[in-house]
């Protein structure tokens, strides 16, 4: 499942990828790309909403729905910063067995509370 979940996100993210600079006319990743940063980080923050208040529904479809967006607005973001979803998945990977309070405290004493902007 995991290879497949990583496949999916892969794909997605070579399509959000190929989409850059293309016409937004027609394409509407390519539109919140030329928008910039301000725009994807609005649209995230929307769909960040509308997934927690499909969580608080409890409606199982509406929360799948809501988490496809919220992800592939994130993908969007990831593109627009010259990230992956493999960049992703390997922090994921790093921070598999460690437990989150003592991955916390490790962030704060390296003093990545919050992430480095490149």
């Amino acid at each position: 499942m995991r290879q497949e979940m990583s496949g999916v996100l892969e794909r997605l993210a070579a399509v959000v990828e190929s989409r850059k600079g293309g016409d937004s006319g027609n394409s509407y990743v390519a539109r919140l790309l030329s928008q910039g940063e301000d725009a994807i980080l609005k649209k995230i923050g929307e769909e960040a909403t509308e997934t927690v208040m499909a969580g608080k529904d409890g409606e199982r479809r509406k929360i799948v729905a809501e988490t496809a967006d919220l992800w592939f607005h994130c993908l969007i973001m990831l593109a627009h910063y010259g990230l992956s979803p493999a960049d992703v998945l390997a922090e994921l990977s790093r921070r598999e067995g460690i437990s989150g309070i003592d991955e916390k405290a490790a962030r704060r004493q390296d003093g990545r509370k919050n992430p480095e902007r490149r």
